[in-house]
């Protein structure tokens, strides 16, 4: 079995695609349109592809079992981690591009350098140095 991608529910499609261009530097893949609304697209990433969704879209497919992120709320127990050498730079571009920090970057006692913040849409952003060993 292979890992396929993730699929981030969103507010508005678009305007994410648009922060994590920005602020990690991700490539555009497909974008699904239809009546001049976009429901669904992904970003490149390497090996991995990460899909946004519109919540019309969470609704459709999960009907009364789908719970919205906001970043009004606490963020849900998932994260995604973006591995990059220099945290503390990626860090200060994601809040540039609109993400709110919640952990400045630290070393951990294992040697890797981690911080947090939240993208526009609610998803808790883990951004950290290489694991070495």
């Amino acid at each position: 079995m292979k890992f396929g991608y993730v699929i981030v529910y969103v507010e508005d499609v678009l305007s994410t695609l648009d922060f994590y261009e920005k602020a990690f530097g991700l490539e555009r893949g497909m974008v699904y349109e239809e009546n001049n609304i976009v429901d669904y697209a992904e970003l490149k990433s390497g090996d991995t592809t990460i899909g946004f969704a519109s919540h019309s879209l969470g609704t459709m497919n999960l009907q009364d079992k789908y719970i919205k992120i906001t970043p009004k709320e606490n963020p849900v127990g998932l994260e995604l981690v973006f591995v990059d050498d220099d945290v503390a730079t990626t860090t200060k571009t994601a809040v540039e591009n609109g993400a709110e920090l919640i952990a400045e970057p630290i070393e951990k006692p294992w040697g890797q350098t981690v911080s947090y913040v939240r993208a526009m849409e609610g998803t808790l952003i883990c951004i950290c140095s290489p694991m070495n060993g």
